[in-house]
Formats: structure tokens, C-alpha cells, sequence
């Protein structure tokens, strides 16, 4: 049994993620700003009230989980605002690099001394930060934050690689949740992370830093 950390655990992947774990054998810590019935009903540890854009939240998290082995940090904590260029909302940019870049890496450089040789990191992008695969425009802030996001995936894969700790650096798919509005044309959450966690359960040191969709697929940066 192996100890999985969830942020973003409340709704959508992030819940999915707990429930597959959870249903798998495997300890589960869900961390999110607020709590569902439907989270605290799930049999896992919630730590709720956690905000990943400030420092002193995330590391009263890490005060709390109390010298815990953690196997593996899930960074799904994300928001999607959409910034055109006709309406470039730069509040709006700098709350996505926030939520979607910078708080992944405060998290993961928290917990840090929680986390053996062997754990693994996990930073849930997404396509729409590849640059090779923009062939749309628009989406400003959650692009951009998406990229920068990648490139701290690809330095952490080589900074902790001598820790033996690896990185996936993953895309979910089109996925129907609250995010995407449930378009009719995405996979359910069930698929994509049952995908993903394929893929984290393949992640090894000698695939460290890959950028990987869901299904398998590499994905251009």
C-alpha cells in the first residue's frame, strides 16, 4: 500500500483520483480549499482549508501531516479563466500562473522532506500549454500558465532525479467536468484517470520528465 497525495481533491479528477486509489488499496491524503459529503464520505484523510498560492497554508499542510512517507504528490489543483486577446484580464492571468504554475511547485518543494527515494511527482498540465500543438490562440493566462507549469515539471525531473524521485508531467484529456462545463465530446473522469494512473504507475527514473497524455501518448512540448 502506497501513500498518494491529492490537490484539487474535491471535485472532478481530483476526486476521481481519491476514489481510484482509495478503491485500490492504496492511503490517500485529499487536499483541497473545501470540502464535499461526497469526499468525507470516501474513507480517505481530507485536509481541507488548504490554499496553494500561500506559503504558510501549504506548509501548515505540511506541519500536519506530522514526518508522514508520502509515495507520491498529485499536483491537480488548477483553474481554467478565459482571457482573449480582445479582453486581456491581467488579474486573471496572474491568478491562473498562481493556482496553475507557481502552486504546484511551492507544494512539491514543501513536502519535500516527506517524500523517499523512489516517490514519484506528478504535475497534471495539459495539452493546451504545448506549444507545438497550439494551432487555436487565445486562452492567454491558462496557456501560458500551462507552459511554465511543463518547465517546472522538466527542472524538477532533473533536480530530484539524484533524490531518485521521478516526474510525470501529464495531460488528462478532454475530460467532462465542471472545468470543460461536462462537454459531451470529453471522456469521462473515470477513463482519464484510469489512464493516468497508468501512467504514474509506469513512471520510473528512466522516463523522468516525459510529457504524456492520458492514454500514453507523448505529447510535443
Amino acid at each position: 500500500m502506497a501513500t498518494y497525495l491529492v490537490t484539487g481533491a474535491n471535485r472532478g479528477i481530483g476526486y476521481e483520483y481519491c476514489r481510484q486509489l482509495h478503491a485500490r488499496g492504496d492511503q490517500v491524503i485529499a487536499v483541497c480549499r473545501t470540502s464535499t459529503a461526497e469526499l468525507d464520505n470516501l474513507g480517505v484523510r481530507v485536509e481541507a482549508d488548504v490554499d496553494i498560492t500561500a506559503d504558510p497554508s501549504v506548509a501548515a499542510l505540511r506541519d500536519r501531516l506530522n514526518g508522514m512517507v508520502i509515495d507520491c504528490v498529485i499536483n491537480n489543483a488548477g483553474i481554467l479563466q478565459r482571457v482573449t486577446l480582445d479582453n486581456l484580464d491581467f488579474d486573471s492571468i496572474r491568478q491562473q500562473f498562481e493556482v496553475n504554475a507557481i502552486g504546484p511547485l511551492r507544494v512539491t518543494q514543501a513536502l519535500l522532506p516527506l517524500l523517499p527515494t523512489g516517490a514519484k511527482v506528478v504535475l497534471m498540465t495539459s495539452r493546451m500549454g504545448s506549444i507545438g500543438d497550439n494551432t487555436s490562440g487565445g486562452s492567454y493566462g491558462y496557456r501560458m500558465s500551462k507552459v511554465a507549469l511543463s518547465m517546472a515539471g522538466k527542472s524538477l525531473a532533473h533536480d530530484l532525479k539524484p533524490r531518485g524521485i521521478a516526474v510525470a508531467i501529464l495531460h488528462p484529456g478532454l475530460v467532462q467536468t465542471r472545468m470543460t462545463n461536462f462537454g459531451p465530446s470529453g471522456i469521462t473522469p473515470e477513463t482519464s484517470v484510469n489512464g493516468l494512473l497508468q501512467r504514474i504507475d509506469a513512471l520510473t527514473l528512466d522516463n523522468t520528465g516525459t510529457f504524456w497524455h492520458a492514454n500514453g501518448e507523448i505529447l510535443p512540448w
